[in-house]
């Protein structure tokens, strides 16, 4: 009887050792993104975990997933939303359209006037209202937000007015405030994978694209696109997306770190991506790969667009938030 104890005791003691380990073992976030680490996006998620782990100043462990080794931005933000694979990432806000008709639009075309109201609206918190929707819709949080490239299009023969963009064949992002916008100033946008424009320029499915810098170097549009037309159309909101689901397993301690740092490293990642846009113009110009083309017709480009833009704002709901950002100064 007293072996049969014994060997209980030894049994129950083997079974409990692996949770007393686990307990033991620091805790791996794993982020993902789309670039190398020459890239504004992967210096702001590095930039986060170094600070989560200043603030926590505990045992934890960071992999950041890099060069689309786990998809694109879309799969992210889904591996996200179901608590697996992806913990952190920076996402497009075209890709949360699935969960929040709002989101797309705090990064939509003609939004902004210039930088300087960008990132005033940012630091006024003026996005509050579309994050907790899409906490609440997408149980994926925006922690922080990057972003502050200045795009414009990106095209194989120059163009320099709405008439020599009217039925341009353009690759725009999937949400829907992107194609009613291009459509609207006269082009012909059309919905493709961002790892899939390069060929698709190349086989002349379509003509062009529109990114910022940082997109148009890393991703080499410039071989197949020459020509940058200064459309300065949208300026970029990239947001420092967590997992709700992992930061609900996470103890108080490291949640406060995580929602201190995200907002440190987005502010961090807006002025290294505003910084280098330029830079990144000028040089890629130098070395003769690119050429900016100035675009003579953006105001009235943004007199078509801003009638879309009000009424998309209504449709979903955002014309308070739309209201707010057009009388920030």
């Amino acid at each position: 009887m007293k072996r049969r104890l014994l060997m209980g005791g030894i049994a129950a003691s083997t079974l409990a050792a692996p949770f007393v380990l686990n307990a033991q073992t620091p805790l791996t976030l794993n982020g993902a993104v789309q670039f190398n680490d020459d890239h504004a996006f992967n210096k702001t998620l590095l930039k986060f975990e170094e600070l989560v782990k200043q603030y926590y100043g505990k045992p934890i462990n960071f992999v950041l997933h890099r060069n689309s080794s786990l998809g694109l931005e879309k799969q992210y933000f889904e591996y996200m939303a179901q608590g697996k694979a992806v913990d952190y990432a920076i996402v497009s806000p075209a890709h949360m359209s699935t969960f929040s008709k709002a989101a797309p639009f705090i990064d939509a075309p003609f939004l902004f006037r210039d930088l300087a109201q960008w990132n005033k609206v940012l630091e006024l918190d003026l996005l509050k209202p579309v994050a907790a929707e899409i906490a609440q819709k997408a149980d994926v949080m925006l922690v922080g937000y990057a972003g502050g490239g200045v795009r414009n299009i990106f095209v194989n023969k120059p163009v320099s007015n709405l008439a020599e963009i009217k039925g341009l064949k353009v690759r725009v992002q999937g949400a829907p405030i992107w194609s009613k916008t291009f459509a609207a100033a006269g082009m012909s946008p059309t919905v493709i994978a961002y790892n899939e424009v390069y060929n698709a320029i190349q086989n002349n499915v379509i003509s062009a694209g529109e990114n910022e810098a940082a997109g148009v170097e890393s991703m080499k549009f410039y071989e197949v696109a020459p020509n940058l037309a200064m459309t300065e159309h949208a300026i970029t909101i990239r947001p420092v997306c967590f997992s709700g689901k992992t930061f609900k397993s996470m103890p108080k301690d490291l949640q406060d770190a995580v929602v201190k740092a995200g907002k440190e490293a987005g502010a961090y990642g807006r002025k290294v991506e505003s910084s280098e846009d330029e830079q990144k113009l000028v040089a890629l110009e130098k070395a003769g790969k690119l050429k900016r083309i100035p675009f003579k017709d953006r105001a009235e480009m943004k007199k078509l667009v801003d009638p879309v833009m009000a009424a998309y704002a209504k449709e979903i709901g955002a014309d308070g938030i739309f209201t707010q950002i057009v009388a920030t100064n």
